[in-house]
């Protein structure tokens, strides 16, 4: 039996179309998937629909096996991972509300086959059963990750500020935007005034990065903060260091900086999988993926910085792609509020237009949602080919609307007038698609989406999405250092990691005779200039020498110095690669204490 001819290749079956005077459906809605490369934004309003339509074109990718990467702040998208292609009552029963069952007044197995008799009746009434969700579930993976949290897949956001690839590296624009939207989004997880104007913090930290990724070199946040206190230049700008920002600011800044790692639960941070877009998008198997990337359980900082780091890194490999006029992978926000706004410029908004005005050419569709268009910036979606518009809560929304659509010559030859009648009354799941591909716009109703909708998944439910067998599982072991002693205030640090060293103490590594094996012991070092004079044996010499002396929990041990010839040592700035370190009690090395010796 031929298949549908919504199932041909590069087509994504969105529903069919919709005549609001005899309020019967027409002809299939097939949308070309190559248009998705110009972006397609979706707004309307709780109850329109816009979640199904998102989750319907998502489905249609990943049946044609093109990737995608979601961010999901409300947990709408995670349902993507309820599909089930035998339709049974029993696959339903876990997911289905029980207090909406009582309310109904039946048992959750009552209600549970009720839902998959709707699921598998509403499939039918569109043309497709449960072999379309298999196809579904066999086209890609779903996995849906959880930065700083081990409900779900764990993802390594704060392990490094990686230095970006030669692509990025090598062209001026690209390179000053992902410096200054990595650091905008640190200082937000902070809670300080990321103004890259005249905020100390973030021309510092701006600075310590540049001159990191100028060498290729990549930075953890415990490097960063030994950047912070010990900057590896002079001056910032024409001010020295200390005028433009004086040690003990800067050691406040670490302090703060610091409060991350000292935080609880923040190996969740650390561990899972690298955020690499790549390895995102397609499995180990090289089977595409829809990765979710779900932020509901964090707070609005921790959001705002999830965010800015995924566009900036989806921003870096985007470029890294070659040329191409076919859809390549989606990126898609499920209610944007807050990250694209139309006045502010908060660190998300930089990267977001970034993809807006140049994904085009690489393949890469932004699909942008949200509730009220007041959300979106207009410059930003004058970028968007398609608009999705479902039901608006208020004439000001439709009025935005109608004003976006007009100033982006997104209006296919319609005025004002006839905008607003085609937007007028849009019942639930229709919305008014305008394709600038196309000659004019349709009114769509949505098909019925192959996964089960059943609204925001909780954290716990998401566990149990990830958990084996569909039983949750307890939270995967830190793949970091293990959980401190309650009386301790801050994480132990890891073995081998190298001391912070406070500003104001001179720190020196000894020369190793190779990189291999390098293991640095804390030590006290003086130099000593002794004058040696003897008129009658005709002796006047100068000599000199390099005490090193162990530091003890008492302080240093003089007594068991090495005596060096000063000449002979030969200190560098910067200990070998790799090499690890002996552990040292803080209070030994604290400013105060140093100045005793």
């Amino acid at each position: 039996m031929p298949l549908p001819s919504y199932e041909k290749l590069g087509v994504f079956y969105l529903g069919r179309e919709y005549d609001p005077a005899t309020q019967q459906l027409g002809d299939e809605l097939l949308y070309d998937s190559r248009d998705l490369t110009t972006h397609a934004v979706c707004i309307g309003m709780t109850g329109s629909g816009k979640t199904g339509l998102c989750v319907s074109l998502l489905e249609e990718a990943a049946i044609d096996g093109i990737p995608a990467l979601v961010i999901d702040p409300k947990g709408d998208i995670a349902n993507l991972a309820l599909t089930f292609p035998q339709l049974r009552p029993e696959d339903f029963k876990p997911w289905v509300d029980a207090g909406e069952a009582s309310r109904k007044g039946q048992s959750v197995d009552e209600f549970a086959a009720a839902t998959a008799a709707t699921w598998r009746k509403g499939l039918e009434e569109w043309g497709q059963d449960g072999e379309r969700i298999q196809r579904l579930r066999d086209a890609a993976v779903v996995d849906i990750y959880t930065p700083g949290s081990n409900a779900g897949r764990p993802l390594s956001i704060l392990r490094s500020f990686a230095a970006p690839d030669p692509v990025v590296a090598n062209d001026a624009t690209a390179f000053k935007e992902r410096v200054g939207s990595a650091v905008a989004g640190l200082l937000g997880l902070l809670g300080v005034d990321a103004d890259p104007i005249r905020s100390r913090e973030f021309i510092l930290l701006s600075a310590l990065l540049d001159a990191a990724w100028r060498k290729g070199e990549s930075l953890d946040l415990a490097a960063l903060i030994r950047s912070v206190q010990k900057p590896p230049f002079d001056n910032v700008g024409v001010f020295d260091v200390e005028s433009f920002f004086p040690a003990k600011d800067r050691t406040e800044l670490a302090l703060r900086i610091n409060g991350l790692l000292a935080s609880p639960g923040f190996e969740a941070w650390l561990a899972g999988d690298a955020l690499d877009i790549q390895s995102l998008l397609y499995d180990a198997n090289g089977k595409p993926r829809i990765a979710i990337i779900s932020i509901a359980h964090l707070n609005d900082a921790e959001r705002m910085f999830v965010v800015t780091l995924v566009t900036n890194e989806l921003v870096a490999w985007m470029r890294r792609q070659s040329g191409t006029t076919s859809l390549r992978a989606i990126f898609y926000m499920d209610e944007v509020f807050g990250f694209f706004p139309p006045s502010a410029m908060p660190p998300s908004k930089l990267p977001m237009l970034t993809l807006m005005k140049q994904a085009r050419a690489f393949g890469l569709g932004v699909v942008l949602a949200t509730q009220n268009p007041v959300d979106l910036d207009y410059k930003g979606l004058g970028n968007a080919g398609t608009w999705f518009i479902g039901r608006l809560q208020t004439e000001r929304d439709k009025a935005r609307v109608i004003e976006g659509l007009l100033g982006s010559d997104s209006a296919g030859g319609m005025d004002k007038t006839q905008l607003e009648a085609a937007m007028s009354s849009l019942p639930q799941r229709t919305f008014l698609m305008r394709n600038v591909h196309d000659a004019a716009p349709v009114l769509l109703r949505t098909r019925w989406a192959l996964s089960y909708l059943r609204g925001p998944l909780t954290s716990a439910e998401i566990a149990r999405l990830a958990a084996p067998d569909g039983k949750q599982s307890a939270p995967p072991a830190p793949t970091l250092d293990p959980a401190p002693a309650p009386t301790q205030r801050a994480p132990a640090r890891a073995s081998g990691s190298r001391p912070m060293v406070p500003a104001g103490v001179p720190e020196k590594f000894m020369a190793a005779a190779g990189n291999q094996g390098v293991e640095y012991e804390p030590r006290i070092g003086a130099r000593v200039r002794a004058h040696f004079v003897d008129a009658r044996a005709g002796i006047d010499a100068w000599e000199n020498w390099y005490y090193l002396a162990p530091l003890t929990a008492q302080g240093p041990d003089w007594e068991a110095a090495e005596i060096c010839n000063a000449d002979a040592i030969q200190l560098l700035d910067a200990p070998a690669a790799n090499a690890t370190f002996a552990g040292v009690a803080g209070s030994t090395i604290a400013a105060k204490a140093l100045a005793q010796h």
